[in-house]
C-alpha cells in the first residue's frame, strides 16, 4: 500500500546537472558529487555513477531491514555485512537495471541466515519499490 504524504517521516532532495555527465548535490550540501558514466558504457569513469548511488543506498537500506527484522528473532548480526550489486542494461529499446543483494552475517546459520534476509527483502523499502519492476536476487 503507498504512504500517503502526511505519513512522510522525512524527504531526500538532490539535484542533479547534465545527466549522467555532471553533478549530483543534496539540498542540504552533504552530498556533492561528479557524475560520469563508467568507462564500461563510454564515459571517462573518473566520477561516480547513479548505479553506485543506488547500490549505496539500496545496501544500507537494506542492512538497516535485517536490523529491524534480527530485533524480532533476536539474532545477532555483529560484523554483517550487506552488498548490492547493480548492473545496468539493455532492456528492450532502452535500458534497465538488476539487482543482486549478498548478505554475510557470519554470527547467523545459513538456514536462519537466509530466512533473515528473505524477511528484510519483504520489508525494506527499496525492496518494496523495486518489487515487479526490476529483478532483485537475494544471495
Amino acid at each position: 500500500m503507498p504512504i500517503q504524504q502526511s505519513d512522510v517521516l522525512y524527504t531526500a532532495v538532490a539535484t542533479a546537472e547534465n545527466g549522467r555527465d555532471g553533478r549530483v548535490a543534496t539540498d542540504d550540501g552533504r552530498l556533492d558529487v561528479v557524475v560520469n558514466p563508467p568507462q564500461a558504457m563510454g564515459g571517462s569513469g573518473a566520477g561516480t555513477n547513479p548505479e553506485q548511488l543506488f547500490a549505496a543506498g539500496y545496501s544500507a537500506c537494506f542492512q538497516g531491514a535485517l536490523g529491524v527484522v534480527a530485533r524480532e528473532t533476536g539474532a545477532d548480526l555483529t560484523g554483517s555485512t550487506v552488498t548490492a550489486k547493480v548492473g545496468l542494461g539493455k532492456n528492450g529499446d532502452g535500458f534497465g537495471i538488476i539487482v543482486e543483494i549478498s548478505a554475510d552475517l557470519p554470527k547467523v546459520e545459513p538456514g536462519a541466515a537466509r530466512a533473515l534476509v528473505e524477511k528484510a527483502h519483504e520489508v525494506c523499502p527499496y525492496s518494496k519499490a523495486t518489487r515487479g519492476n526490476i529483478t532483485v536476487t537475494l544471495v
